[in-house]
């Protein structure tokens, strides 16, 4: 069956970008997970497109593990959703590229603001990465696919990377069963969070 062939091969090659990408991070990982603990705001995910949509998933399993987040589209960040964002809160901005326009223009503000800002790019001399503080970069070298232009490898390395760095930071915080169901006390994952099995 030609399409099933054509489907596993898809998906060998996002599992072969993600375990390639595990050799990108080194101790820049240590200095972001040490910049949101040891903030006293909260975490603030930024982007466009399909950068926003996993910036919005990764947002909402900070905020479900421990971590307070919430996401920012980049575009309404110019238009007044940067009042949201404070001294005290850690912006971590996503673009494959590094050089996506609706990012980069949150910039100057978010100098100015003082916030520590964290990058998460495919690339640590973009535009982008070079004006954070810290830089988080993948190696993607092709999207997955015959075009190799839908977002697919980089927003799926995007979204592992969002998880493990939720995941670390609750682990470090010794977040519990009952602090999950205090956060999420609806539906199957309540159930079983609170024991209600």
């Amino acid at each position: 069956m030609k399409e099933l062939e054509t489907f596993k091969r898809y998906m060998s090659e996002e599992v072969a970008a993600i375990e390639k990408t595990l050799n990108s991070f080194g101790e820049e990982i240590v200095q972001a997970i040490n910049a949101i603990q040891n903030s006293r705001g909260k975490v603030v995910i930024t982007g466009v497109g399909k950068s926003g949509h996993i910036g919005k998933k990764i947002a909402a399993t900070l905020a479900s593990t421990g971590t307070p987040s919430f996401f920012m589209h980049s575009t309404e960040g110019v238009h007044g959703d940067l009042g949201m964002v404070g001294r005290e809160d850690v912006v971590i901005l996503i673009s494959n590229s590094g050089e996506t326009l609706e990012v980069l223009n949150l910039l100057p503000s978010l100098k100015q603001i003082g916030c520590k800002m964290i990058s998460l790019t495919g690339n640590h001399k973009s535009s982008l990465a070079l004006n954070c503080d810290i830089s988080l970069a993948y190696d993607c070298e092709r999207e997955i696919g015959e075009l190799g232009f839908a977002p697919s490898a980089s927003s799926t390395i995007t979204l592992v990377v969002g998880d493990a760095l939720a995941l670390t930071l609750s682990k470090l915080r010794n977040f519990s069963k009952q602090d999950f169901n205090l956060y999420h006390p609806g539906g199957s994952l309540g159930k079983k969070s609170g024991g209600k099995e």
